[in-house]
């Protein structure tokens, strides 16, 4: 092999170089000339605007994370007894510092850092007097909002109670009415720049399908957990899909507002269920501990303690616990593990979760824990709805056998009553024993969620209804070797081939052990979470949660109102509608 020479160094290595070169050579002369001077501008602008745009699209991540991380820990400090405390301080305070009558009425926007869009409210009237208010937005075109406070339509002289219901970024009028007992009425308005919302959500969710007319039930809608890797809140929108009401939460969900004693009780992350009072004061605060978390659903027993759905954090299985946290002193026990009820099918399921993101922290405290892998955990039933019986019983929901189980004693010594599931996916276990015995031809559940219990006294003893949110999913990540699609008809084994899913109603008969499909209709699939409610009118409130779709239907599933809202990153949990009777309003 000859030595390269200097020379050598630049030379093209091959022929097609060589061909390319006398070209290199005239594209670098005729830059030198007028047009390559503008061509060459061109490209430098290019680049520039490139880079500025990369730079500002960089700068206003970081400014957002920023903005997040305040807001974050903002919210923090408002869920701690010492923050509400000084809150309800200083709120005193600067509403005695003087008299406070119709004519000089005290207003304070969100004294308590848990309701964006509320204003605390108090004066006193001379003569005993009824009082309503209405917040309207006159330059925008959204509805007006009425109500009648709690106690608003009792004659007193102290008035007191919180307005729910401004409009983000818009001139306020709120105007009180005051109506006195012979009958005399006379109004009050404060007007009021309401800032922006907290988030980034819509003030008014796109309608599908519009029907003013008809009566869509008294109160607002809660959104229970739109889940996102940002900020989470509650929500509350009227029957026209106008947002009335923002709440922070610390992060997870919601999951259901529980009512007591003038207090309204929701969850504010996977270990805190609060207490609120009627002016958005925190007043009660329960801790699951550092060995649970909570997880779907909770409801009270008949003494006011909480019967929680929970995970036990040193233990691989997840999704399995129902745990009670005292009421009067906090204190945090076991009732029910699923893993000693079934033992022996427990046993034969797999070691698979429904979440598996490698980005989860195992920190429980954390905004970025996954309760649903928490992580990487054995999730072999998947409890997803808790219904406390009178009797000491509870029905709970399953997604992953896609069962529903009665469990006898929960607080003394828990056994099962029953299930209601699909013959063939028990078939050879130990349990199918405890099946209820299907009356007609109907396909079973697929995923169900949001089971209802409803007693009637016009049945006979021991029947009762059962509704739900029939997913019509059939899927089970630890029985991998299980056909649901050879097992239920029609049921949808896909999460990406939208079909339907399903609002069902059983009747059960525990004498006699059968249940039967009573009412069902068609509704937008959802594969996982969701919601159905009967509600006092008569109509069905459905949420399909992972389309971002709730809709109000009549009793045999003709659909009157629905509305889409924007999905922040996965699901809306639940929906359910509160008249707030007793509480916001009267």
């Amino acid at each position: 092999m000859s030595a390269k020479t200097p020379d050598d160094k630049d030379s093209p290595s091959s022929s097609s170089n060589e061909a390319t070169h006398p070209r290199l050579k005239r594209f670098q002369e005729d830059l030198k000339g007028p047009i390559g001077r503008i061509v060459t501008g061109i490209i430098v602008v290019a680049i520039i605007t490139v880079v500025s745009f990369a730079s500002a699209t960089s700068v206003t991540t970081s400014i957002n994370k920023v903005k997040l991380s305040r807001l974050t820990a903002k919210i923090e400090k408002i869920y701690t007894t010492s923050y509400q405390q000084k809150a309800q301080a200083d709120l005193i305070a600067q509403r005695d510092k003087s008299a406070h009558n119709q004519d000089n009425i005290f207003v304070k926007y969100n004294p308590y850092g848990t309701s964006t869009t509320g204003a605390y409210i108090y004066f006193t009237t001379d003569q005993p007097a009824k009082v309503s208010y209405t917040i309207s937005a006159p330059d925008t075109d959204y509805p007006d909002f009425s109500a009648t406070p709690d106690k608003g339509d009792e004659f007193t002289t102290t008035h007191e109670f919180q307005a729910l219901g401004l409009i983000q970024e818009a001139n306020n009028v709120i105007t009180i009415t005051l109506t006195l007992k012979n009958g005399e009425q006379f109004t009050r308005t404060i007007q009021h720049k309401q800032g922006k919302l907290q988030s980034d959500v819509e003030v008014q969710l796109s309608s599908t399908k519009k029907n003013s007319s008809q009566n869509l039930g008294n109160g607002l809608y809660a959104i229970l957990g739109n889940d996102s890797t940002e900020q989470d809140f509650m929500y509350y929108y009227d029957t026209h899909g106008v947002i009335r009401g923002e709440i922070p939460i610390l992060f997870y969900r919601s999951h259901r507002l529980l009512f007591r004693n003038d207090l309204m009780y929701f969850s504010a992350s996977t270990h805190l269920i609060v207490g609120m009072n009627k002016l958005g004061r925190l007043v009660k605060f329960y801790n699951t501990g550092t060995n649970y978390i909570l997880h779907h659903d909770y409801e009270f027993d008949k003494h006011g303690n909480f019967i929680v759905l929970a995970t036990d954090l040193r233990e691989q299985s997840i999704q399995d616990k129902i745990i009670k946290i005292n009421a009067t002193t906090g204190k945090v026990s076991l009732l029910v593990d699923m893993v000693s009820l079934f033992k022996s099918y427990e046993a034969t399921a797999k070691n698979a979760s429904l979440g598996t993101s490698e980005s989860s922290t195992s920190d429980s405290n954390s905004s970025d824990f996954n309760a649903d892998s928490t992580p990487h955990k054995k999730d072999w039933i998947h409890l997803n709805t808790i219904q406390v019986l009178d009797d000491g019983s509870a029905i709970v929901s399953s997604r992953e056998t896609s069962t529903i189980i009665k469990i006898n004693a929960i607080e003394t010594k828990p056994s099962i009553s029953y299930m209601i599931g699909e013959q063939n996916f028990w078939k050879g276990t130990d349990y199918a024993k405890y099946l209820l015995t299907q009356k007609g031809t109907f396909p079973n559940t697929g995923g169900q969620h949001s089971v209802t219990y409803v007693s009637d006294p016009s049945l006979p003893d021991g029947e009762y209804y059962l509704y739900m949110f029939d997913n019509n999913y059939g899927s089970s990540n630890t029985r991998p070797d299980y056909d649901w699609a050879a097992n239920t008809p029609g049921i949808n084994t896909s999460m990406t081939k939208y079909t339907t899913s399903d609002y069902d109603k059983y009747l059960v008969n525990e004498k006699t052990g059968t249940y039967q499909l009573v009412s069902t209709f068609k509704v937008p699939f959802s594969p996982l979470v969701s919601s159905a409610q009967d509600l006092s009118n008569g109509n069905i409130l459905i949420d399909s949660g992972m389309r971002g779709i709730f809709g109000v239907y009549t009793s045999n599933g003709k659909l009157i109102s629905q509305w889409k809202m924007n999905l922040r990153q996965n699901i809306i949990y639940r929906v359910y509608q509160y008249d707030f009777h007793d509480f916001y309003f009267a």
